[in-house]
């Protein structure tokens, strides 16, 4: 009998710019699997549509029971032609990075962890969501969220390399939210790039809110990012 839990879903991408409010744009497919000693691993397929060119990532995560990532594959297919795929481990000091692409090679990377850090930004919008557990919402005050990263683009959709972002995260308080898959109450937070952390194309990271359920499972429930990128992602199934 296995011991572990079993969580899957999707997410629906929509766009909110003018004239295309509500139209499909992406879809993301997830599992999570929560282990009886505390570890998990997350499991997406992430398709953005638009904009151009198409983004096609494969996702498989993996974190310890705080929280904190063991290990990451990644693979991306842009434009429905393979860009690279690489594989990340962590251990409390290091990072390291075996990665292959076609404009990249083989690279090897080993990076030395100087600090506290937050956990691993892997893109998909269903890591966003769990990784807001690391916030204490005993205030509204946001902080400094500093992360790893396999893509320093806004859209993960460059070969697998070490990247390193600090952005802002606050917590917003608590709604309840009915979207597609049900009603769920939330948190609900706020990711902001004051500072320019995360720039791709010359443009800093637009402001990004996002409700999670408000329970141990953290998963995304709708949210949206504004800008020059004019997003909105729901949940429209969930089995757990």
């Amino acid at each position: 009998m296995q011991q572990h839990r079993t969580i899957t879903g999707k997410i629906l991408y929509t766009s909110r710019k003018p004239g295309r409010e509500g139209e499909e744009r992406g879809r993301e497919y997830f599992t999570w699997t929560h282990h009886s000693d505390g570890k998990k691993t997350l499991r997406a397929r992430c398709e953005i549509d638009e904009p151009a060119p198409t983004v096609h990532r494969d996702i498989t995560y993996s974190m310890d029971e705080n929280d904190m990532p063991m290990d990451c594959f990644v693979r991306l297919v842009i434009g429905d032609r393979f860009m690279g795929s690489g594989w990340f481990r962590f251990t409390p000091d290091t990072v390291e990075c075996e990665s292959y692409g076609p404009s990249i090679g083989r690279l090897s990377q080993r990076m030395p962890i100087e600090g506290a850090f937050d956990g691993f930004g892997t893109h998909p919008i269903v890591a966003d969501a769990y990784i807001t557990r690391k916030i204490d919402r005993a205030t509204t005050e946001p902080r400094n969220f500093r992360c790893f990263l396999p893509s320093p683009d806004h859209r993960g959709a460059t070969p697998p390399v070490i990247a390193e972002s600090v952005m802002r995260l606050g917590y917003l308080g608590q709604e309840t939210i009915t979207v597609p898959a049900g009603t769920f109450d939330c948190h609900k937070f706020e990711f902001t790039d004051p500072h320019g952390a995360m720039v791709s194309g010359g443009q800093p990271h637009p402001p990004y809110e996002l409700w999670v359920t408000a329970d141990e499972d953290a998963i995304f429930v709708q949210g949206g990012v504004g800008g020059y990128m004019q997003t909105w992602y729901e949940l429209v199934e969930l089995s757990r």
